[in-house]
């Protein structure tokens, strides 16, 4: 076990100052072991160290900084033995001897295997990332996207199994603030001023953000982005000595730096404290390289990482492959130390692909009967097997589709559900609507308040049976619809992507009339005899280790 004082709640931070323990005690105090570390308070070696306590003394040194006295900050770091690792009880579970699996010691040796990674490349949660790894596909507004892999250690049947899988994830773009704010917003005038907007905008995307200065030739210096100025730079006027002289920031760097300010009317960057704040020009900063951007992609932003990392299944073998040789696990020094193995082939499984189901359809269908191939089929010549029967239904569109269109998609989507098997009135219970996106809640309270009055100038006690809901062009309102619709209205809602409405083919019709459907009837079902046979095998449970992929996000059309 390891401790720190002053504590450091980053693992950067603390793998350095280990990294220079290491390299002043490693062959002395610490007996020549190489230990694994993973970034907090555990620290693993193989075989005992000379101590059951022992306090040492690190001083890292700051290169940013020019006071000498400010930019060396010394460390105490306390190792402490908390226990010892028996791997009997690892070989006894992968035998089959032992219920219990032991996670702690599966833990030592996944942190052992994750050390060399961990100095090297970008650290996402259990995923690593570098430029290394292949091309950085723009993923739009200042963003790029890094490849990576995902690495776990995993116990199975066939002993310990090293889990790899190709990931990527969004990472800013090494650029220039200036050139940053250009793509973010989408501006091709950078000499008009930014709007509040714009502002609070850029505030949320860089807080956080490290950027490095290159108004001094000799020095580079690093911040952190703590906030933007209200004001412009122009406007923005600060004290430069303790006499109380103020100047402005364009001011300041012409008379300090001898440096020509372009974009005056912009506001600075922000660092420091509220109190002693630090005030950078965004042409004088560059955002540095290897930051992960954390926060919600949009529709778009997913749409090009998922282009720029999607892979048939061959390829995607094959780049876990060449990811494995990259890693050369044979040559890595930790697990040399620790006595680790890591086959550098694939596992192979002894299996057999099961041939699909026959699929059943209502009789008065042209085709009774599918087969899928591939995973795949189509209801052309089919009709559902149960298809459901809608009397009242309503569409109300967030999007800035004409209402024409809104109009004829719903025609088109209706009678698509009648050709397939569905009942479905052709006429709306109200007209349809166009909604503000910014006031989504009262929209479709509205609606249900209107169709429900309607039903029951019409004597019907039912309400509305369905809602077809046109999203905003922004993503980002799906669950807050749902939520509304069927756990505090109670009413069926079917989403629909604008850009799929505005154009809609025969497949994707095809495709939402069975969404529609399966809320309230059945679409097909697979033959008799296929299920009464398939019941007498014994049963067969299949577990997938579900890992959210830094680009995916959930579909917001269902």
């Amino acid at each position: 076990m390891v401790s720190y004082n002053p504590e450091s709640k980053s693992r950067a931070v603390n793998r350095e100052v280990l990294s220079e323990l290491i390299k002043l005690h490693g062959k002395t105090s610490l007996g020549g072991k190489l230990p694994a570390y993973d970034g907090r308070k555990s620290l693993y070696t193989a075989g005992s160290l000379p101590f059951e306590s022992e306090e040492f003394s690190v001083t890292l040194v700051d290169p940013e900084k020019k006071d000498k006295e400010k930019a060396e900050r010394e460390y105490k770091i306390t190792i402490r033995i908390a226990g010892r690792t028996d791997l009997y009880h690892l070989q006894q579970f992968l035998k089959g001897r032992q219920r219990d699996m032991p996670q702690e010691t599966i833990q030592v040796l996944d942190v052992v295997l994750r050390e060399s990674p961990s100095w090297n490349y970008v650290t996402v949660s259990r995923s690593f990332f570098s430029t290394t790894f292949g091309h950085r596909g723009d993923v739009g507004e200042g963003l790029e996207c890094w490849r990576g892999y995902y690495q776990s250690l995993r116990p199975t049947q066939m002993g310990l199994s090293l889990n790899i899988d190709i990931s990527a994830t969004s990472f800013f773009k090494p650029v220039t603030v200036v050139q940053f704010v250009l793509e973010f917003l989408n501006l091709r005038d950078a000499s008009r001023p930014l709007t509040d907007r714009d502002r609070v905008k850029i505030k949320k995307a860089l807080r956080g953000v490290r950027v490095e200065t290159n108004h001094q030739e000799d020095q580079i210096r690093r911040y952190k982005i703590t906030g933007i100025t209200p004001v412009p730079m122009s406007q923005l006027i600060f004290p430069v000595d303790e006499r109380g002289t103020r100047m402005s920031v364009v001011q300041y760097f012409m008379q300090r730096y001898k440096y020509n300010l372009q974009y005056t009317s912009w506001p600075c960057l922000q660092s420091g404290s509220d109190a002693r704040p630090v005030y950078l020009p965004m042409e004088a900063c560059k955002i540095v390289e290897g930051q992960r951007y954390s926060k919600k992609l949009n529709d778009k932003q997913v749409t090009n990482i998922l282009r720029a990392t999607c892979q048939r299944p061959q390829q995607r073998e094959q780049s876990i492959r060449e990811m494995v040789l990259h890693n050369k696990y044979a040559e890595d020094k930790f697990a040399q130390e620790f006595g680790i193995n890591v086959c550098s082939d694939l596992v192979s499984v002894p299996a057999r692909v099961l041939p699909p189901p026959m699929l059943r359809y209502h009789d008065s269908g042209k085709e009774k009967t599918c087969a899928p191939s591939v995973g795949q089929w189509s209801m052309i010549n089919k009709k559902m097997i149960n298809g459901g029967i809608i009397d009242n239904w309503a569409c109300v569109s967030f999007s800035r589709i004409p209402p024409e269109e809104v109009h004829r998609f719903c025609c088109d989507l209706i009678q698509m559900c009648n050709m397939t098997g569905m009942s479905v009135n052709p006429r709306p219970l109200v007209d349809n609507r166009s909604a503000n996106p910014n006031h989504i809640e009262n929209a479709l309270r509205d609606v249900y308040r209107r169709t429900t009055e309607m039903l029951g100038k019409q004597g019907h006690e039912k309400q509305l049976q369905l809602l077809i809901v046109i999203l905003p062009e922004v993503s980002g309102s799906y669950g807050k619809i749902k939520k509304v619709c069927e756990t505090d209205l109670g009413i069926v809602s079917q989403c629909c992507l604008p850009r799929h409405a505005a154009r809609p083919n025969k497949q994707y019709l095809e495709n939402v009339a069975l969404k529609i459907n399966v809320k309230g009837g059945i679409n097909g079902l697979a033959r008799d005899h296929q299920v009464q046979r398939s019941c007498l095998c014994s049963t067969t449970q299949a577990g997938d280790n579900r890992r959210s992929l830094q680009c995916h996000q959930r579909s917001e059309e269902g």
